[in-house]
């Protein structure tokens, strides 16, 4: 008589998984040191009020409107106080920056100003000309100081030829 060796039914399978770690030892590190962090700033902006209230027609804020020749510097009420021409064929951001320190100098209780834009203005003028009126000269502690926070956005009117 022959005896049979019959193997068991269930046999446990025995999972490798060292090699998967040995990977997740080396990707995990790896994936953390090339990660890019980068941080997103968010400014909150409005549209300009056109209300008839008699409080905001009293209260004249600063407007820059930016066309392809330069800068119109002046306020809301239409009024243009200066215009900043383009400089070697490109916007003068210092002429502007001072320009805006002296209208803060005049009202300086005023948090607010209006950028109107001509059209085929490039995106990179717009965020220059906002950082001019967010971000003043640096106070005493090296933080620079705040302007104009409050930033209203608008078409520019079309010149009259």
């Amino acid at each position: 008589m022959r005896r049979r060796h019959r193997r068991p039914r269930n046999l446990a399978a025995d999972l490798d998984i060292t090699a998967f770690m040995n990977l997740m030892v080396i990707l995990v590190p790896f994936l953390l040191i090339t990660a890019v962090f980068s941080r997103m700033a968010v400014l909150e902006l409005k549209l300009p009020d056109r209300g008839s209230d008699a409080a905001a027609e009293e209260q004249v804020t600063l407007q820059i409107t930016v066309r392809q020749a330069g800068f119109d510097v002046g306020d809301s009420r239409g009024v243009v106080a200066s215009q900043i021409p383009l400089l070697d064929g490109s916007y003068d951001y210092d002429t502007l920056a001072q320009t805006i320190l002296a209208s803060k100098a005049e009202n300086p209780d005023e948090v607010s100003a209006t950028v109107l834009l001509e059209p085929d203005i490039a995106y990179d003028v717009l965020i220059q000309v906002m950082d001019r009126l967010r971000l003043g000269p640096p106070d005493a502690q090296g933080h620079p100081g705040e302007l104009f926070p409050a930033i209203s956005l608008g078409p520019a009117a079309l010149r009259p030829n």
